[in-house]
């Protein structure tokens, strides 16, 4: 697969999930347990991927091998400590005692 053109979806349920169906399908395809888990699902945007395309936090190869593959790919938020680490100095002192 050269390209795909995908609608991408955020989650009502959980900050940072995301969902990533090919435009054509949108959310046919996807598992009645996986509407469950995920919510009321937003519509964010729609990107052409190709495999020399950058996504932030996902692997390119692997969203559209999914999307292929199973008819979707669900991008789960950052772990917490990612959070942690990315916060600037002064918010992690907040916790310190004075």
């Amino acid at each position: 697969m050269s390209k795909i053109l995908v609608s991408i979806f955020k989650s009502s349920k959980r900050n940072e999930m995301y969902l990533y169906v090919d435009k054509r399908d949108q959310l046919e395809k996807i598992p009645e347990a996986l509407h469950q888990a995920f919510g009321k699902a937003t519509h964010v945007m729609d990107m052409l991927l190709t495999p020399e395309r950058k996504l932030a936090r996902a692997d390119i190869e692997k969203v559209m091998s999914e999307i292929a593959e199973k008819g979707f790919y669900l991008q789960m938020p950052p772990a917490e400590e990612d959070y942690i680490q990315h916060l600037p100095e002064e918010l992690l002192s907040f916790n310190d005692p004075v």
